[in-house]
């Protein structure tokens, strides 16, 4: 990147002022150190943490440009920060943006979809084969003293349903393909072509509910997709199927999930998302058949840099216009 830095001069790249929000972004060496490099007037959160509106309205002030990760951006945000001309956007979720009040205030905004999908794709290949094998429980009944060697069921051969067949889904069923699994799509998108290309079936969400020993889902948090998975899909799945979920919290109704594995209408889940992040309904999160990790499906450390990289190259774009 440094290669730009005499082109950019020109763009008043010295006095443009930028905020970077994202935790892990901000604890990157490596994309502070190629970020700085080009905007010397840079700003990175230290909290550690996401920032809440009013931490944000702060943070973001006199900004020019802002990388947003997951940041609440909402009209009231925009109308505090009448100096602000770009968002990048780091990461490819954008329930917490805000889109028609960014477009209203002629801020750009600016989003490289598909970054973190190999990383996305990798976990949700961990959950299935950690239910299929039952290798959480396993590990978390050992180190309570219990010897039960219940090594559960092969994923080979088993129906997998992905519903929301974008950048990870596709990537998942790549990840797929040495496993012989019969793979059901559902999409809002027409993916027939993927899916004759691939080997497999575009189907209902209803026959896939039923069908699938395992159900993944992929897809962006909207008015649609909202509790999309709810007792009524719960009760359509088969008893002895496990329920996977990495893209938003709140596509899962939390409470109809919660009845679901205690009354055994389904064998077993794996969150990497939540409603509430982090979780505090430790009741729900302690049940045997549940398997529970803090968002990291995006995390990896080459997701981390590609989105960051991604993030950056976006600001480069938006100062040459």
């Amino acid at each position: 990147m440094r290669q730009e830095l005499p082109s950019l001069h020109n763009y008043g790249v010295d006095s443009m002022k930028v905020v970077v929000t994202p935790p892990a972004f901000c604890k990157s060496e490596n994309l502070k150190s190629k970020l700085s490099s080009i905007f010397p007037n840079t700003i990175y959160n230290e909290k550690g943490d996401y920032l809440s509106e009013s931490e944000l309205i702060l943070f973001l002030k006199d900004a020019d440009a802002a990388i947003i990760g997951r940041d609440p951006v909402t009209k009231t945000t925009l109308e505090a920060l009448p100096q602000l001309k770009m968002i990048s956007k780091y990461g490819v979720g954008l329930d917490n943006l805000d889109i028609p009040s960014i477009k209203e205030k002629g801020v750009e905004f600016v989003v490289t979809t598909g970054t973190n999908k190999r990383s996305v794709a990798e976990l949700t290949l961990s959950f299935m084969l950690g239910l299929c094998h039952r290798t959480f429980i396993g590990a978390e009944r050992i180190k309570q003293g219990e010897w039960i060697r219940e090594g559960g069921h092969d994923l080979f051969g088993k129906t997998v349903g992905i519903i929301g067949c974008g950048n990870v889904g596709k990537e998942v069923v790549h990840l797929l393909k040495p496993f012989g699994c019969v793979i059901l799509v559902c999409d809002i998108e027409d993916r027939s072509e993927f899916c004759r290309d691939q080997g497999i079936t575009q189907s209902s969400f209803k026959a896939l509910a039923e069908k699938s020993d395992i159900m993944t889902l992929h897809v962006p948090l909207t008015d649609l997709t909202r509790d999309m998975i709810d007792e009524t899909v719960l009760r359509k799945m088969q008893r002895t199927s496990y329920l996977i979920n990495t893209s938003r919290g709140s596509v899962v109704n939390s409470s109809a999930l919660h009845k679901a594995l205690v009354s055994g209408e389904i064998s077993g889940a794996a969150l990497d998302v939540f409603c509430s992040e982090p979780p505090n309904d430790m009741e729900f999160l302690q049940l045997s058949n549940l398997m529970v990790t803090p968002h990291i499906g995006g995390n990896s450390v080459e997701a981390v840099e590609a989105m960051g990289q991604a993030a950056i190259d976006n600001l480069v774009a938006f100062l040459k216009k």
